[in-house]
């Protein structure tokens, strides 16, 4: 068996923050964090005390990016919801996502409405994708494909409307 040269990559190691100059660092980190995606208030002060900043650096940094409008959960809560949806996932299933990430019940009522003929669209596009949108036969069959649609977070309406649409 012939021998193959990997090259390891040896880690940078991070350093911590001075407390000089600790106030540009906390900033710059939450910059970079920011720069790759939306993050929510909760998940960028998690990822934040995990590189051991203090939670009034923290704080203090978290009001200020919000006044700038460098971080918000509202657009967060916005492109959240599309990106899920434009995945086959329903409301139900969106929204615990959500409030796990620290988004409020508030905030994700104003971005999820459940009775939206939009959410019936998206049970039929994940539905045809599946099944192929061949009928189901057995009544093990209907089950597994509620099931189906249960896990991905649609109410029991649109899954009915779902069934009577598709037979």
């Amino acid at each position: 068996m012939p021998k193959r040269n990997l090259k390891i990559r040896k880690r940078k190691k991070r350093l911590k923050p001075n407390s000089n100059n600790s106030q540009r660092s906390i900033r710059n980190t939450a910059l970079d964090i920011l720069a790759r995606r939306e993050h929510t208030r909760l998940e960028l002060s998690r990822k934040l005390k995990a590189k051991d900043f203090s939670d009034n650096e923290i704080k203090e940094l978290l009001e200020t990016l919000i006044q700038e409008g460098l971080q918000s959960d509202e657009r967060y809560a916005e492109s959240y919801v599309n990106m899920r949806r434009s995945r086959g996932y329903g409301p139900l299933k969106i929204k615990q996502e959500l409030q796990q990430r620290g988004v409020s019940s508030e905030l994700v009522d104003d971005f999820i409405e459940f009775n939206d003929e939009i959410w019936l669209d998206t049970a039929y596009q994940a539905y045809e994708k599946k099944f192929a949108a061949k009928a189901s036969e057995s009544a093990n069959e209907r089950a597994k494909r509620m099931r189906f649609l249960q896990s991905r977070g649609f109410t029991g309406d649109i899954i009915q409307k779902t069934f009577a649409h598709f037979g």
